[in-house]
C-alpha cells in the first residue's frame, strides 16, 4: 500500500503540474489543443510509469467509480484519495513557485490564476452553472466508463494509457471554454486552494459533479449492462 500511495501522490502531482502548467507558462503559445494534449499526454506517461504498481487513477472520481465497481476495497479508496488531493496540491504549490519567478513581475496568480475550474463570469467562455455541471458530470461519466472497459479482464492491457490518455484529451479539446475541465477533485482541489477566492468558492461544482459522473460510471459497470460477458 505504501507503494501505492506513493505513485498515486506522484501521479496526481504530475498531472496537475504539467496539465495546469500547459495553461499558465505555455498556454498562449500552444492554445487549447496544446493544453488538451498536455493533460492527455501526462495521463499516458504516467499510465505506463505507475500504472503497474497502483492502477494509475491519479483522480478520486476514478477511484469512486472503481470502488462502486467494485474493484478496490474502502481502505485502498481512502488512501488514494488522501495521497491523489495531496499530490495535487504539492503539484499546484509548485505551478505557483516557477510562475512566480517570471521576469518582470509577469505573472500576477490573481490575474493569471493555475489553471483553476469555473462556471459562469469565471467559466473561460462564459457558461452557466448548469451548463457547466452538467458538462462536469458527463463528461466525468463517460471517462470512467472508458477506464472501467479498458481495464476489464479480457482488454489488451499495453494500449490502455494511450487510449485513456486519448480520452481526457478529447474531454479537454471539447471542454476547455465551459470549465477548463476538471473530471477530477484533485486537478480542481490544488490550485484552487492556492488561488483561493472565487476559485475555492466554485470548488463544491468540481468535486461534486465529477463524483456524480463516476459513482454512474461505476453503477453503470457493476450493473454488466456495458461489461464483456
Amino acid at each position: 500500500m505504501t507503494k501505492k500511495v506513493a505513485a498515486e501522490f506522484i501521479g496526481t502531482f504530475t498531472l496537475v503540474l504539467f496539465g495546469c502548467g500547459a495553461v499558465v507558462l505555455a498556454g498562449a503559445q500552444v492554445g487549447q489543443l496544446g493544453i488538451a494534449l498536455a493533460f492527455g499526454l501526462a495521463i499516458v506517461a504516467m499510465a505506463y510509469a505507475i500504472g503497474p504498481i497502483s492502477g494509475c487513477h491519479i483522480n478520486p472520481a476514478v477511484s469512486l467509480g472503481l470502488l462502486v465497481a467494485r474493484r478496490i476495497s474502502v481502505n485502498e479508496f481512502t488512501s488514494y484519495v488522501i495521497a491523489q488531493v495531496l499530490g495535487a496540491i504539492v503539484g499546484a504549490a509548485l505551478l505557483y513557485l516557477i510562475a512566480s519567478g517570471a521576469e518582470g513581475g509577469a505573472f500576477n496568480i490573481n490575474d493569471d490564476g493555475l489553471g483553476q475550474n469555473g462556471y459562469g463570469a469565471h467559466s473561460p467562455g462564459i457558461y452557466s452553472l448548469m451548463s457547466c455541471l452538467v458538462f462536469e458530470i458527463v463528461a466525468t461519466f463517460l471517462f470512467v466508463l472508458v477506464i472501467l472497459g479498458v481495464t476489464q479482464p479480457g482488454q489488451p492491457d499495453q494500449l490502455a494509457g494511450l487510449v485513456i490518455g486519448g480520452t481526457l484529451a478529447v474531454i479537454h479539446i471539447v471542454g476547455i471554454q465551459v470549465t477548463g475541465v476538471s473530471v477530477n477533485p484533485a486537478r480542481s482541489i490544488g490550485p484552487a486552494l492556492i488561488v483561493g477566492g472565487s476559485a475555492f468558492a466554485q470548488l463544491w461544482l468540481f468535486i461534486v459533479a465529477p463524483l456524480i459522473g463516476a459513482a454512474l460510471a461505476g453503477l453503470t459497470h457493476r450493473s454488466r449492462f456495458l461489461t464483456a460477458d
